[in-house]
C-alpha cells in the first residue's frame, strides 16, 4: 500500500493506494492547533492535535494502517523552486531544497517538512517521494516567469512560478488516459476552487500560468484578491501594516471581500447585489485571462475544468464558456481534480524507474 500525505498550513488528509491506483482508505484532520476535526471514510468527530505530527499520528490510527504495512509514502510539497522541478525520492537533499523554499512558502513547506519527519521517525527505512505544486510549470519559458526587476532582487527569488500544478498534472494525464478525449494539443485548464488559477497546456506542458510568486496573482478567488497593482499594495501596507495588508489580501478579498461569501454557492444562494457583482467579477477576470492564456498558446483546441467550482458550478463553467465563444467553439472538459491519486501515480513510476 501507498501512503499519500497532503499537509496544508492548517490540515492534514492522507489517502491509501493500492497498486493499481485504487484509493482504498482515506481521511483528513482539520483546524490542527485548535478544535480539531477527524473524519475518516465520511465520519467525523472532535479532536485535539497539537501539531501535524500529533495530527499525522491520529489519521493513520483512524485508518487502522500500520506504518510497517506501507510499501512507501508520497507527499504534496507546495514550493520546490526553480531547482526542485521533477518528483523525486526524499534525501537529504532533497530535505534541504525543501527547507530552502520556506521562505516562499512559509505556511506550508515547513508543515510538509513535518509529515516527511514524522514518517522518517515512524520508519526510517520507508521510501518517501515528494511532488511539488509548482514543478509542472517548470516549462514556462524564461520570458513568461521573469520579472522586470533589477537583478540583484531576481536573484533573491522574486520570479513567477505558478501552482496547482499537481492538478494540471493529474489533467493532462487523465486525458492522456482517455480514448475519448484524447489531449489536444493546446488546452486551456481552469482549476477554480477557493483559490483558483488557470493554465496554457501546450503539447502535455504548462507556457503560462496565472498564479505568480504566490498563489495571490491571477483571477479573483474565495478569499485572495488576485492581481492587484503593486503600489495599491504598497499603499495598504502603508495603512495596515505589512501583517495587516497581508491579510487583507490573502484573507479578506476576493469573493469575500466583494459580495460578503468565499464559498461560489452561499453567493448564488444570497441573491443580494454584492453577490450578483462578485460573481460577475469572477467570471470576469476568468475569461480576461483566458485570452492571455490562448495567446500564450497561439489559439485553443480544447478547456479543461476542474476544482470545486469548475467541476460543480455550471452556471459559472457556462458564463465562461459564453465569454470565449470569439475563441471558436471547442470541446469543454470537466476532469475531476485527484491530486492525491496523480501524486500516488508519480511516486509509483519512480519507483518502477520511470520517469
Amino acid at each position: 500500500m501507498l501512503l499519500v500525505v497532503n499537509a496544508g498550513s492548517s490540515s492534514i488528509k492522507l489517502a491509501v493506494f493500492d497498486a493499481g491506483l485504487a484509493q482504498v482508505l482515506a481521511a483528513s484532520v482539520t483546524e490542527i492547533g485548535g478544535a480539531g476535526r477527524l473524519v475518516v471514510a465520511g465520519v467525523a468527530q472532535d479532536c485535539a492535535a497539537a501539531d501535524h505530527r500529533a495530527a499525522l499520528g491520529l489519521a493513520l490510527e483512524g485508518l487502522g494502517v500500520a506504518v510497517a504495512d506501507l510499501t512507501a509514502a508520497a507527499h504534496r510539497v507546495v514550493h520546490g523552486g526553480a531547482a526542485l522541478v521533477r518528483p523525486a525520492r526524499v534525501t537529504a537533499a532533497v530535505i534541504a531544497g525543501i527547507e530552502a523554499c520556506v521562505p516562499l512558502a512559509p505556511l506550508h513547506n515547513p508543515a510538509n517538512l513535518t509529515a516527511i519527519r514524522a514518517l522518517q521517525d515512524l520508519a526510517s527505512d520507508l521510501p518517501q517521494f515528494v511532488s511539488f505544486d509548482t514543478a509542472f510549470h517548470a516549462t514556462n519559458p524564461e520570458v513568461a516567469v521573469t520579472y522586470a526587476l533589477p537583478f540583484a532582487e531576481r536573484d533573491r527569488g522574486l520570479r513567477r512560478y505558478g501552482f496547482h500544478g499537481i492538478s494540471y498534472a493529474g489533467i493532462v494525464r487523465k486525458l492522456q488516459e482517455s480514448s475519448q478525449n484524447p489531449l489536444p494539443e493546446r488546452l486551456l485548464a481552469f482549476h477554480l476552487g477557493n483559490g483558483a488559477s488557470l493554465c496554457a497546456i501546450r503539447d502535455g506542458a504548462s507556457v503560462a500560468t496565472t498564479m505568480g510568486y504566490s498563489p495571490l496573482d491571477g483571477i479573483t478567488m474565495g478569499t485572495r484578491s488576485g492581481g492587484v497593482d503593486g503600489n495599491a499594495v504598497l499603499r495598504l501596507a502603508e495603512l495596515h501594516g505589512i501583517n495587516g495588508a497581508g491579510r487583507i489580501l490573502n484573507r479578506e478579498s476576493g469573493l469575500l471581500g466583494l459580495g460578503g461569501h468565499s464559498d461560489m454557492r452561499a453567493l448564488h444562494a444570497a441573491g443580494t447585489p454584492e453577490a450578483v457583482f462578485a460573481l460577475e467579477h469572477f467570471c470576469y477576470w476568468a475569461v480576461r485571462h483566458a485570452g492571455s492564456m490562448i495567446a500564450a498558446m497561439g489559439g485553443v483546441d480544447a478547456i479543461a475544468f476542474t476544482g470545486g467550482i469548475g467541476e460543480n458550478d455550471a452556471q459559472v463553467r457556462a458564463k465562461i464558456v459564453e465569454g470565449l465563444l470569439w475563441a471558436g467553439q471547442v470541446p469543454v472538459h470537466i476532469v475531476p481534480a485527484e491530486e492525491e491519486r496523480t501524486i500516488a501515480a508519480e511516486a509509483m513510476a519512480l519507483m518502477a524507474g520511470g520517469a
